[in-house]
């Protein structure tokens, strides 16, 4: 079916003609127009004979009038519309040419267009200049304050935006004549003009959260790489410490198997033997060499390890029956150095006094324990009462030292078996 109607993309309404298209233009601004199939009702009122073209008109009309009877009589006004835009008349090209008014030579008489004075007055309250005012409801159509106002707000750079509009005196006649709109039409088009503010809220607020949700996506994934990287350190960490105790482990055999050698040497000795024949095979302590070489424990001073390891064998071999309190004496250890290493600036875990009575029980009676303290950094002061770490002697390297030395005999079963 061809077009027989031009319908507003702006507003949805619907036209007969390419002149009330035009018309509907200059008034409003809309451009966005299109040819539809859709006919202009024409509804034509069974008690006054007024023609209504749309069901909001005739609503209107009943709550004007009263009267609910109309007949519908769009199909016989139906017809094909022209695209075609009207040609001016010869004669309005030569009043065009002469300046207009039918040849005379005279130009028609321009007006200050009719608008809506309580509108205006509004919008003169709210601060606009008057001419801003007037042409901002000229141009849209004296439809509501709202309307008004976003007129200004898209022409508001326009260099005329405070030029008074001017319309010939004929066209302001023309618009006189027309009927205005009456309240309720006027309550119907704000309405219509919040309803499409809404809508365009509503799609603004959803491409929003649909932003906020790429944006979620992105960060958590972000957190799971974060996570993915922390496990990945874990695992290594956990490698080079199993490593570490394997060559510690690896370490106390060797040494078990010297110690079980120089035995036996001494048994031949005593018993007169001759010695083994040097040229027989021993095995070889390169492995230990290769351990220390590769080993995974962290970079530290490798004399103050060494002493403090020493320290903690002598403690553990002097006590090789007590289990229990050779356990308890490195966990008290591990303890103050944590200590220390956690809260340097807290006097009481940098002072111990020697007379203390669970301090001699777990670590004063014990040889090798004041001594690993000392290698901490502890120094005995006022007369030898007290063990005190000054502030400015706390090395956390040497805490750290302390503290690996410390978890490796614990957990390490072969530590000082000698």
């Amino acid at each position: 079916m061809s077009g027989v109607s031009l319908k507003c993309g702006d507003c949805g309404t619907l036209f007969k003609s390419v002149e009330e298209a035009q018309e509907h233009a200059e008034l409003t601004s809309h451009a966005n127009f299109s040819e539809s199939t859709e006919a202009v009702l024409n509804l034509v009122c069974t008690s006054c004979g007024k023609p209504c073209r749309s069901k909001t008109e005739s609503d209107l009309h009943t709550k004007r009038t009263g009267h609910t009877e109309f007949t519908d009589k769009t199909a016989e006004a139906v017809k094909p519309i022209s695209l075609e835009v009207p040609k001016p008349k010869p004669n309005d090209d030569e009043d065009m040419a002469e300046g207009g008014d039918g040849g005379t030579g005279q130009h028609e008489e321009m007006v200050v267009p009719e608008v809506d004075q309580n509108l205006l007055s509004e919008l003169e309250t709210m601060g606009f200049p008057k001419a801003r005012a007037i042409r901002a409801l000229h141009f849209s159509g004296n439809a509501s304050l709202e309307a008004a106002v976003n007129w200004v707000v898209e022409h508001e750079s326009d260099p005329d935006i405070d030029e008074t509009p001017m319309v010939p005196a004929s066209a302001k006649k023309a618009e006189a004549s027309k009927p205005s709109l009456t309240p309720e039409e006027i309550k119907m088009k704000q309405q219509e003009l919040k309803e499409r503010a809404r809508k365009k809220k509503e799609e603004e607020d959803r491409q929003r959260e649909r932003e906020r949700e790429k944006e979620r996506i992105r960060i958590g994934k972000e957190l799971l790489e974060a996570k993915r990287i922390e496990e990945d350190n874990e695992r290594k960490r956990i490698i080079a410490l199993r490593k570490a105790e394997k060559a510690e482990e690896q370490r106390a055999r060797e040494k078990i198997r010297q110690k079980l050698e120089e035995d036996k040497a001494e048994r031949r000795r005593k018993l007169g033997l001759p010695p083994e024949d040097p040229a027989s095979p021993k095995p070889s302590t390169a492995p230990v060499v290769e351990e220390k070489k590769s080993s995974f424990l962290p970079v530290r001073p490798a004399t103050k390890a060494e002493r403090m390891r020493e320290c903690l064998r002598t403690l553990k071999q002097a006590h090789k029956d007590d289990d229990a309190k050779v356990k308890t004496a490195f966990n008290t250890l591990l303890t103050y150095a944590k200590n220390v290493a956690t809260n340097p600036n807290e006097e009481k875990f940098r002072k111990i006094r020697l007379s203390n009575a669970a301090f001699q029980d777990r670590i004063g009676k014990l040889q090798g324990g004041i001594e690993f303290l000392e290698h901490c950094g502890f120094e005995k002061i006022e007369g030898g009462e007290f063990l005190y770490l000054p502030r400015e002697k706390v090395d956390m390297a040497v805490l750290n030292t302390a503290g690996t030395e410390l978890n490796n005999a614990i957990k390490n079963p072969f530590f000082g078996v000698l």
